[in-house]
């Protein structure tokens, strides 16, 4: 168990449903005029919720992706919320989404300064060039994730598919970290 307790936040969970059916974008225009939708420069709309706060673009083909909610569970409710919508405003729509988390980001502190010339060494499955970027991008194998670590024991941590795969990863290098001494306490 590390010394120090890392601190966690889910930034951003990206999930992408399927209404089996086409969508008539011009038609969803016409009933949310607050809607972002120019075709010749990107074939989706734009639908934005204040509450959650996310954005979800919908396509013709009635897939739809779901971006900046901070839970998966937020991340549902704002696709049930803008589909809830889109029947207000008269657009038909007959199946229930097929919902999937596509990516998850999280930042977290791990309360320590980390020794990444060692860790580029120690860890394996890294990339660290200093002179390109500040950080070491660790790919780990069990959670499936890619990690950015900063000498700071700051961390962004991408690519897992549910929320507990987040916690697994940074407890898990934070383990690793501590246990081959890359991390200092002030």
């Amino acid at each position: 168990m590390p010394k120090v307790k890392a601190v966690i936040s889910i930034e951003n969970v990206v999930a992408s449903a399927t209404l089996n059916q086409k969508v008539d974008l011009n038609a969803v225009v016409k009933g949310y005029p607050g809607v972002e939708y120019r075709p010749e420069q990107f074939p989706g709309l734009v639908f934005r919720l204040k509450r959650p706060k996310t954005a979800t673009l919908i396509f013709n083909s009635g897939k739809m992706v779901c971006t900046g909610a901070k839970s998966e569970k937020e991340a549902r409710r704002a696709v049930m919320k803008v589909i809830k919508e889109l029947k207000k405003g008269g657009i038909i729509i007959i199946s229930k989404p097929e919902l999937k988390i596509q990516n998850i980001v999280a930042s977290a502190s791990l309360g320590g300064m980390i020794d990444l010339e060692k860790a580029a060494y120690t860890l394996g499955k890294t990339m660290y060039e200093p002179e390109q970027f500040p950080g070491l991008i660790y790919r780990m194998d069990d959670p499936k994730v890619v990690i950015l670590l900063f000498a700071s024991g700051k961390l962004v941590c991408t690519g897992a598919k549910k929320e507990q795969d987040v916690y697994d990863a940074v407890h898990a290098l934070h383990g690793i970290l501590e246990d081959k001494g890359l991390i200092f306490y002030e």
